[in-house]
């Protein structure tokens, strides 16, 4: 699997606007994109910081991932995932690493934000930390 690098950093929020907010007004970036994923129930907002993205994530049903994130923090958000992208291709990058003993959460490559293509490993199998693999948009 060739990680070529940090794609973005997941961070689970309460509200998307005021987090928006702080992370324009106060940190000075700049929102670049907001989309919602239906299929994930879930409405992310994106930042650039050098190559890497912050990816604001609020659910949008009480069912989503992001959402029991957020109830299982006590109300708070918080970094929820890391996201490597993989320049050899998604399906390769869940290949090698069923292949490693990770336990995968997706066996195939799904449509993400931006469209990209992408999966996630299992946390029990990843010393704690929700993987994503994701598409390399530069390949």
């Amino acid at each position: 699997m060739d990680i070529s690098h940090i794609e973005h950093i997941g961070i689970a929020v309460p509200n998307l606007e005021e987090a928006i907010a702080f992370y324009e007004n106060t940190l000075g970036l700049k929102c670049f994109a907001i989309e919602e994923v239906a299929d994930q129930k879930v409405r992310t907002a994106f930042f650039k910081v050098g190559q890497t993205k912050i990816e604001l994530l609020e659910g949008t049903a009480p069912e989503s991932a992001i959402s029991k994130f957020i109830e299982n923090n006590g109300g708070r958000g918080g970094i929820q995932h890391m996201a490597f992208a993989i320049a050899d291709g998604v399906q390769n990058g869940l290949n090698e690493m069923e292949a490693k003993g990770c336990r995968l959460i997706d066996k195939a490559p799904r449509k993400g934000a931006e469209g990209l293509n992408i999966a996630f490993l299992h946390p029990k199998s990843t010393c704690g930390t929700l993987i994503e693999l994701c598409e390399d948009p530069n390949k």
